[in-house]
């Protein structure tokens, strides 16, 4: 009737995504519980609801005035403090308008300019795509899992309109890039690390999901905005978080065996669990601990290159770790692992845990520490690593370089500024023969331990310099010294690419550390002579196929059953070229494609 508040229904002949891109019925937000269900819309939007008026609100913010223009009035903000300067996030939405319309394009584009726009794609520009999620979100670029839908995940993912998925990444919000908790707006994190994955891995944009688990937040400030699309309610924690995690995990095997699943962004105690839980059931691994892990060890191996010596020679280093979270935690394992298991070393573990000195907020960890051994059941034994110096526990920084002459200064603290001009000169006063290592890599700049220029005049432009977000090359007394990025992209698309395209069904230490190996192998003498520990010139697809190939012959020498049988075939047939051959044939390339239509029934 009109003028009345009953409005008839309307009967439409889509469901799920093809609602979503149907301009005229597509509600955004706007679509009750119930209609989510019966539509197959369950898991493709996030929970919240928002009705025309909030929508409208929403969307007259950013019509009055954009977000650069925003950005640029408030320099306080962390993200800007980062160097994402209001450009970037022009930048950024103008690369989401064409992702938006052409997938092809947008790849394209990445590719041939992967140097330049993945600061935008992904670190540090992602940042502040997490942070502002809910304001700038407009179409579901993912899924969504929330505390809802306990009991419906396994219904949930044939929602997805993919039969194939060759790689998930499933982040829960709770510690992104260093800003914390986000919430739902983690899923802007999971969305650029498989922008990554198709552009530097060639993964195919149509086989691969993002997640975001959406168990509630803490962040106060998500909490009281009218427009933040995820759960207004604390964080589920304990067994009923788990439960949750389980019942994804099985969901996503269920519906895409084959896949692997990345996790990404979890704060330490559930990043630390969840590998302990899953390693051995899926195929899976956690970027934060074993992708930020390969990549410091190939950046070790990078600078011991640089230094004109060998990777064996990594057990003569002493190395100063500042910070004890879970990246933290998977560095010092992987690097220890990496000294013990070499034939030249022949260490145990314990042996290779003397190269450690490992700092937290409360200074160095002796076996003096209150509470070490609550620590000791973890996927990372805390107790191998803590000193037998007992009296200098608590420790600080200044006072461990003076007394241990480091090699290698390793930052995983996210605390801006704690690698001193006294520590780093002390540091360098003390590396007489060789140069000094210094790995400031807390995200984003904001928290990082240094910048290369305090770096490079601390030590009178002689360290061996990397960090986790980008910083300029330094030009020290006339000579250009790099300031590479140990960025997890060098590592994770072709680590993935391996595991996922061989089929390996789990990610071993031992391939971990031989995606790290076949990174080295790829620098040149203009790397090494610039101080660079990162290959600066290969194009990535080209290391991404490299590391994916070593990650296959790493498995097949374990004794590990390659699932996909052309793979192995090819190694068999061709050796390492012939299987290298056989990847890049597999990598999917943005270019325009002759188009026939198939009527519905016709073909397979």
């Amino acid at each position: 009737m009109p003028g009345g508040k009953y409005l008839k229904a309307e009967i439409i002949r889509k469901k799920g995504k093809n609602i979503l891109n149907d301009a005229v019925h597509n509600k955004g937000l706007g679509y009750t519980h119930s209609e989510r269900d019966r539509l197959e819309l369950r898991g493709l939007v996030p929970a919240a609801q928002l009705n025309l008026e909030e929508q409208t609100s929403i969307l007259m913010d950013e019509y009055e005035q954009g977000w650069a223009a925003r950005a640029a009035e408030d320099p306080s903000d962390e993200i800007i403090m980062s160097g994402v300067n209001p450009d970037n996030i022009r930048k950024w939405k103008v690369l989401q308008s064409v992702q938006d319309r052409n997938e092809t394009l947008y790849y394209s584009m990445l590719s041939k300019n992967f140097k330049e726009m993945a600061p935008i794609i992904y670190t540090p520009t992602v940042g502040w795509a997490c942070k502002n999620f809910s304001h700038v979100y407009r179409r579901p670029r993912g899924m969504f899992f929330s505390v809802q839908d306990k009991g419906e995940m396994a219904s949930m993912v044939y929602n997805w309109d993919s039969d194939d998925v060759d790689a998930v990444v499933v982040t829960d919000g709770s510690r992104v890039l260093g800003l914390g908790d986000l919430g739902i707006g983690g899923l802007g994190i999971s969305i650029g690390k498989l922008d990554l994955y198709v552009a530097a891995g060639g993964f195919h944009p149509r086989r691969i999901l993002p997640v975001v688990m959406d168990i509630g937040t803490n962040n106060q400030r998500l909490l009281k905005d009218p427009a933040y699309l995820g759960l207004k309610q604390p964080r589920i924690d304990g067994e009923e978080y788990y439960e949750l995690l389980d019942e994804f995990m099985a969901a996503i095997k269920l519906r895409w065996p084959r896949a692997l699943v990345q996790f990404e962004d979890f704060q330490s105690k559930h990043a630390i669990e969840s590998l302990k839980r899953y390693r051995h059931e899926y195929l899976m691994f956690n970027d934060d601990i074993q992708g930020t892990a390969a990549t410091v060890l190939a950046g070790l191996y990078g600078a011991l290159k640089v230094q004109g010596l060998g990777p064996e020679q990594l057990r003569s280093k002493r190395i100063v770790i500042v910070g004890a979270g879970s990246a933290a935690s998977g560095v010092a394992l992987t690097i220890r692992n990496a000294i013990a298991r070499r034939q030249e070393t022949q260490w145990t573990n314990e042996e290779a845990a003397t190269r450690f000195w490992i700092l937290d907020k409360d200074g160095l960890i002796t076996k003096n520490r209150k509470g070490l051994t609550a620590l000791e059941d973890t996927f990372f034994d805390l107790t191998s690593f803590a000193r037998n110096e007992v009296e200098m526990e608590g420790a600080d920084l200044l006072e461990v370089v003076k007394a241990v002459k480091p090699d290698v200064l390793v930052g995983l603290s996210a605390t801006k500024g704690v690698f001193t001009y006294e520590v780093m000169s002390a540091m360098n006063e003390n590396c007489t023969s060789v140069q000094p290592i210094i790995f400031p890599l807390s995200n984003p700049t904001s928290r990082s331990e240094c910048t290369a220029q305090e770096a490079q005049v601390a030590t009178k432009g002689r360290a061996i310099f990397a960090s986790g977000s980008p910083f300029p090359d330094v030009v020290y007394e006339g000579k250009s010294i790099a300031s590479s990025q140990c960025n997890n992209r060098f590592i994770f698309p072709g680590l993935a690419l391996g595991a996922a395209l061989g089929q390996t069904g789990a990610v071993t230490n031992a391939m971990i550390n031989k995606a790290a190996e076949a990174l080295v192998e790829l620098l040149e003498e203009s790397d090494l002579e610039k101080r660079a520990t990162f290959p600066e010139n290969q194009p990535i697809r080209e290391v991404s196929c490299h590391l994916a190939g070593r990650v296959i012959e790493q498995a097949l020498a374990e004794g590990i059953k390659i699932g996909n049988k052309d793979a192995y075939e090819a190694h068999q047939e061709g050796g390492s070229a012939g299987l290298d051959d056989y990847i890049r044939s597999k990598m999917w390339n943005p270019v325009y494609r002759p188009l026939v239509y198939l009527p519905p029934g016709k073909g397979e």
